[in-house]
C-alpha cells in the first residue's frame, strides 16, 4: 500500500513493506542544483586558501621586512643588468653575451651580502680560471691537427672535470670554493666543446667573461650599498640571542622542577621558557652558515676586516654542550617517577640560586658580546656560581632519605647532579667568549664612560633560530 503527500512543495511517496514498517523516499535533486553547490563549495575553498596564503605571506613580511627588501633589491639588479640588453649602444658594446650579465644577477644575488659576494667572486674566478684553460686547450688543439683534436679536447673535459669533481669531497674546499668549481666545470666544458665549431673562440669568451663581471659588480653594487645585510651581524645577533635563551631556559626549568604552585595559569609561562634551549641546539646550520659567508664580507660596523667569525662558531658549540645538560634537566623535570615535597625542600634554595647564578653568567657573557666590551663582573659572577656548586654538593651528601626507596629520590639527585654539570660547562662557554673578546680586541669595561659605550645595532628581527 502506498499513500502520498505533499512536503515542503514537493511530493514524498511512503511504502508500507512487508513487516509492517514505513519507508519515504525523496526526489533526487536535480544535476542543476548539484552542479551548483558544487560551484559554491570549490569557490568556498578557493577563497580559504587564497586567504590563507595571504595572511602567510603577510605575517612572513612582517616577521622580517628585510625579505621585502630583498626581492626589491633582486629586481633593481635585474632592472639595472637588462639595460645593456636594451640600450643599443651597450649592447653593441657586449654584444648578443648580454644575457649572460641577466643569468649572472640572477644566480649570484643572495639575502646577505657575505653571500653575494661568495658566489660573485667564486664565479668571476671560475669564469676566468676556465675560460684561460679552455683557450689554451684550444690553441694545443688546433696544433695538433685534425684527427688529434677531438680527442685532446675530449680528454682534457675529462682530466679536469674529474679532478675538479673530486676536489669538491675535499672539506676546506668545499666549504669556500664549492660553488666556483660547479661553475669552473660549466664554464670550460661549454667554451672548450664550443671551440671546436666556432672560429672566433677568444673573442667569444672575451664578451661572456666582460658580460658575467657586468652582473656581478651590479650585484655588488646594489647587495652593499641598497640597505645591506650582513651576515655577520646576523652570526653576532644569533649567538647572543641563543646564549640569553639558554640562560631563561635554565632557570625556567629549575624553577619548573622545584615550584611548589601547581596551577596552570603560573605553570604555563615557565614552561614555554624551558623550551628555548632547543633554538640553540638547532642553530648548528644556520652559525656555520653565517660564520662561512662573513669571512667574505668586507668592514663593517665594528667588525674589522679580520674579525675572529669562526670563535663564534666555538661559542656555539660550547652552549650546544651545555644546552644537551639542559635537556636531560627538562627529562628529569618530566619524569613518572614522583619524588617526595620534602625530600624536594632540602635541596629547592640552593638548586635554584644555582640556576639563577648560572643565568646570570651566561647573561653577563651575552651582554659582553653585544657590547664588545669585558665584562667587569664575570670572574665575581663565576665565583658566585662555584660556591653555589659546592653547596649543593654538600647538601647532596646530607640528603635525608629516610624511609624512601632510591627509586624515589633518583630523580632528585639525578636533577642535581645535572646542575652540577651545567655549572661547570657555563664556565666553557665563559671560556669561549673570553677567547672571543681577545681575538677581537674587545675593550675594558673602564676604559671609556659608559654613555658612550658603543652597541652593535642591528635589523630587529623576531626569530633566527
Amino acid at each position: 500500500m502506498a499513500t502520498e503527500r505533499s512536503v515542503s512543495g514537493g511530493l514524498e511517496w511512503r511504502v508500507t513493506i512487508p513487516e509492517g514498517s514505513s519507508v519515504g523516499l525523496e526526489p533526487e535533486s536535480s544535476p542543476l542544483r548539484k552542479g551548483w553547490l558544487g560551484l559554491v563549495e570549490l569557490a568556498n575553498t578557493m577563497r580559504s586558501k587564497v586567504s590563507g596564503l595571504g595572511n602567510m605571506v603577510w605575517r612572513l613580511g612582517a616577521d622580517d621586512p628585510r625579505k621585502v627588501v630583498h626581492g626589491l633589491k633582486v629586481g633593481l639588479a635585474l632592472a639595472l643588468v637588462s639595460l645593456f640588453y636594451y640600450t643599443r649602444p651597450l649592447y653593441d658594446g657586449v654584444g648578443g653575451a648580454a644575457m649572460w650579465a641577466v643569468m649572472t644577477v640572477v644566480v649570484v644575488f643572495e639575502f646577505t651580502v657575505g653571500g653575494c659576494l661568495y658566489k660573485g667572486i667564486n664565479r668571476g674566478i671560475a669564469t676566468l680560471t676556465a675560460g684561460a684553460l679552455a683557450i689554451g686547450v684550444h690553441w694545443i688543439a688546433n696544433k695538433s691537427g685534425e684527427t688529434f683534436e677531438p680527442i685532446i679536447r675530449s680528454a682534457s673535459v675529462f682530466m679536469l672535470a674529474s679532478a675538479a669533481t673530486f676536489s669538491r669531497f675535499i672539506p676546506t674546499i668545499k666549504i669556500k670554493f664549492d660553488y666556483g668549481i660547479t661553475i669552473f666545470i660549466l664554464t670550460f666544458s661549454l667554451v672548450a666543446v664550443s671551440g671546436y665549431r666556432v672560429d672566433k673562440l677568444i673573442e667569444l669568451a672575451e664578451q661572456r667573461l666582460s658580460t658575467v663581471a657586468i652582473g656581478i659588480f651590479i650585484c655588488f653594487l646594489v647587495a652593499i650599498f641598497a640597505f645591506p645585510v650582513w651576515a655577520g651581524s646576523d652570526l653576532h645577533l644569533l649567538i647572543t640571542r641563543n646564549m640569553d635563551k639558554l640562560a631563561d631556559s635554565l632557570e625556567g626549568s629549575v624553577d619548573d622542577y622545584f615550584s611548589n604552585d601547581q596551577t596552570s595559569e603560573k605553570e604555563e609561562a615557565p614552561s614555554k621558557k624551558s623550551q628555548a634551549y632547543k633554538c640553540v641546539l638547532n642553530a648548528k646550520a644556520s652559525e656555520d652558515s653565517l660564520a662561512n659567508l662573513s669571512k667574505w664580507e668586507p668592514p663593517h660596523g665594528r667588525f674589522s676586516f679580520r674579525h675572529p667569525w669562526s670563535q663564534y662558531q666555538n661559542i656555539g658549540t660550547a652552549m650546544r654542550y651545555c644546552a644537551y645538560c639542559v635537556e636531560a634537566l627538562n627529562g628529569c623535570i618530566n619524569s613518572e617517577i614522583p619524588t617526595p615535597e620534602f625530600t624536594k625542600k632540602q635541596l629547592s634554595d640552593i638548586c635554584i640560586q644555582l640556576s639563577s647564578d648560572c643565568s646570570k653568567v651566561l647573561k653577563d657573557s651575552s651582554n659582553s658580546i653585544k657590547s664588545m666590551q669585558r665584562s667587569g663582573s664575570i670572574d665575581f659572577l663565576v665565583e658566585e656560581m662555584n660556591n653555589g656548586v659546592q653547596e649543593l654538593h654538600d647538601r647532596l651528601t646530607e640528603l635525608q632519605t629516610d624511609d624512601m626507596s632510591l627509586r624515589e629520590v633518583l630523580p632528585l639527585i639525578a636533577a642535581a647532579s645535572l646542575l652540577i654539570e651545567i655549572a661547570k660547562r657555563v664556565e666553557g662557554v665563559v671560556d669561549a667568549v673570553d677567547k672571543l673578546a681577545t681575538a677581537a680586541s674587545f675593550k675594558n669595561a673602564n676604559d671609556e664612560k659608559p654613555e658612550k659605550t658603543e652597541v652593535v645595532t642591528v635589523e630587529p628581527v623576531k626569530e633566527l633560530c
